[in-house]
């Protein structure tokens, strides 16, 4: 017969666990909730679009008239420049391995992708033992699977960091073709640079050696002196080094360029041209805020900002609790043909709640939320490095084109002048010292002006990386391999 007070202890037992149940699960709903708020708050951290980031210009200074498509090098209509940066996309090794890279990121966004899916895995074994002429055998086989619950979107929230850190790097291979193919063209116009150079310098050379006979003839008859020929020799001697430099100048321009091209410094089998072209139109240059959404560079330093937030909002929800379910199936006998007779299943559910860590979860909470605005402050730079580049470049063409036509007013004077001073020696008004000063001044304008026209086209080169955008290459990714999920969520944003 039970005791009365055992009696109410059997009655009250049941009700103190339901109360006891109730609180846990009324504090599991408080974390859930608290959880998800806090999630939510850490994707506010980074703005929704790039230019929330940012107070822009309306304009840029210049602005032009053709629009420029991704193959900016065809503007200048150079069928050699177009023909050496297709063979640079294709053969450069660096470009290839910043496609290597690509992959690799993409590989790694796949592997964390699979965190969202339960893991199974098939068992199977075999053992025999003897013992005393006994001999025994068993068999066994199972499935095992276990799942974790994204409770508070963790593992979403790193698998979207690493799609858009993958997304990133093909922003970066694409920034590194339009650097490839400006580089190309840069190196390409001082090769013809200088190979006009080059003959510009044998037709001076020429000129100074006639120079030279018609003083030797006039030495000869008494009429100058013995230090107008040294100095005419002079002249001859420093044509006939600039040669030699500017033929060294070419050969190494020439390594450069195969180089960029992928193929052996040695044997650089690069077309023959030593004329410049003609400056193209200025382009449209747009506004900035159409800048900053086609650069690849800004759309890699965009998308590492929002990989932060996402790995921001997973540290927070690395403190909550986690649930994780763990189901089996297994099956063992003594004889292959019983194996799979009897089974034993279990299903089991693990609840990890970090209670006291040190402190370590939520210092990396803060670690990360400073990574973000890191990379935040990283990105409104760049995109203040990139308006300032565009306006570099409308500034340096504005500046050489005046320029040049300084220098060719100062050629056309400086002809004149050695024309009449040169009469006027032959005449015996002057002294050949002033008809030598002549010829230096026009010669040195001439080689001038060929430098200033290439330096006109790299700054053009330069504008035209600063305004461009994404550029086919030769090795386009699969569609197995593709960002789109990270670029369907920017887009959406943008």
């Amino acid at each position: 017969m039970l005791r009365p007070h055992r009696i109410l202890r059997a009655k009250l037992k049941p009700v103190f666990m339901i109360k006891v149940m109730t609180r846990v699960y009324r504090w599991l709903l408080y974390l859930v909730a608290f959880g998800l708020l806090t999630g939510c708050a850490a994707r506010q951290e980074a703005p929704e679009t790039p230019q929330a980031t940012l107070k822009l210009p309306e304009a840029f200074t210049r602005a032009g008239i053709p629009t420029v498509s991704a193959r900016w090098w065809q503007s200048f209509d150079d069928e050699q420049l177009n023909h050496l940066v297709a063979r640079a996309l294709e053969g450069n090794f660096s470009l290839q391995a910043s496609f290597q890279r690509l992959r690799q990121a993409r590989a790694v966004a796949q592997r964390q992708g699979a965190s969202l899916f339960p893991s199974l895995d098939a068992t199977a074994g075999a053992q025999r033992q003897e013992s005393d002429a006994v001999t025994s055998e068993t068999f066994s086989a199972g499935l095992s699977a276990s799942y974790e619950l994204d409770l508070w979107g963790r593992f979403q929230s790193l698998t979207r960091a690493e799609q858009l850190r993958a997304s990133a790097t093909f922003a970066d291979y694409q920034a590194a073709a339009v650097s490839l193919s400006g580089e190309v063209a840069n190196v390409w116009f001082q090769l013809v640079e200088q190979r006009a150079q080059y003959g510009l310098a044998r037709s001076q050379l020429e000129t100074n050696s006639n120079v030279l006979k018609v003083i030797e003839s006039r030495f000869a008859m008494g009429l100058s002196g013995s230090a107008d020929v040294l100095r005419q020799r002079q002249l001859v001697s420093a044509s006939r080094e600039r040669l030699s430099n500017i033929k060294g100048e070419i050969a190494v321009l020439e390594h450069q360029l195969a180089v960029l091209l992928g193929r052996s410094p040695g044997q650089p089998n690069l077309p023959v041209d030593d004329t410049l072209p003609a400056l193209p139109p200025l382009p449209e240059t747009g506004v900035p805020a159409q800048l900053v959404q086609r650069r690849p560079d800004l759309r890699q330093a965009w998308r590492l900002v929002k990989a932060a937030d996402e790995e921001l909002a997973a540290a927070i929800s690395n403190r909550f609790p986690r649930v994780s379910i763990e189901a089996s199936v297994t099956t063992q006998a003594s004889d292959a043909s019983d194996l799979f007779d009897n089974w034993l299943s279990t299903l089991a559910g693990n609840m990890l709640v970090p209670l006291v860590d040190g402190g370590a979860l939520r210092a990396e909470v803060r670690r990360s939320r400073a990574v973000l605005e890191e990379r935040l402050q990283q990105y409104r730079q760049a995109a203040l490095t990139a308006i300032q580049e565009v306006e570099d470049a409308l500034a340096r063409e504005q500046q050489q084109r005046r320029r040049i036509q300084s220098l060719e007013n100062q050629l056309q004077l400086a002809d004149t002048t050695y024309l009449q001073l040169r009469t006027q020696y032959l005449n015996g008004a002057v002294s050949y010292i002033e008809v030598l000063t002549a010829l230096k001044e026009k010669q040195d304008l001439q080689r001038t002006i060929l430098l200033t026209r290439q330096q006109l086209l790299n700054v053009r080169v330069a504008l035209y990386r600063a305004l461009a955008g994404s550029i086919a290459t030769g090795e386009t990714p699969t569609d197995s391999e593709t960002d789109s999920a990270a670029n369907r969520k920017e887009s959406s944003e943008a």
